[in-house]
């Protein structure tokens, strides 16, 4: 498996994470009392944040991405839906590679 096709998938990951966060956990911690369910998606998502920038850095320096498209990845990764746009542009990358 391609670097950027890890990349990709662990980029939809962390997307799907950041989403079941806002969308699912924070309002059963707020309107349910159920502030455990933020804990454990919050640390799940976390782990993802981490790998998701980590393996970015790796694959700037490796592919010799543009600062540009990395700092544009990287934002895409603290903005809901940010990952899904991004995608589109990791497939191009990705065939490119290949």
């Amino acid at each position: 498996m391609s670097q950027i096709r890890m990349f990709r998938m662990i980029a939809l990951a962390e997307g799907c994470s950041f989403l079941i966060l806002l969308c699912v956990a924070m309002p059963m911690k707020y309107f349910m009392g159920m502030p455990e369910v933020v804990r454990v998606v919050g640390a799940i998502h976390g782990g993802l944040f981490l790998l998701y920038v980590g393996l970015l850095a790796v694959i700037h320096v490796r592919h010799r991405w543009p600062f540009m498209f990395s700092l544009y990845a990287f934002i895409a990764s603290i903005i809901p839906f940010g990952t899904f746009v991004l995608d589109k542009h990791l497939c191009e990358k990705e065939v490119v590679v290949n």
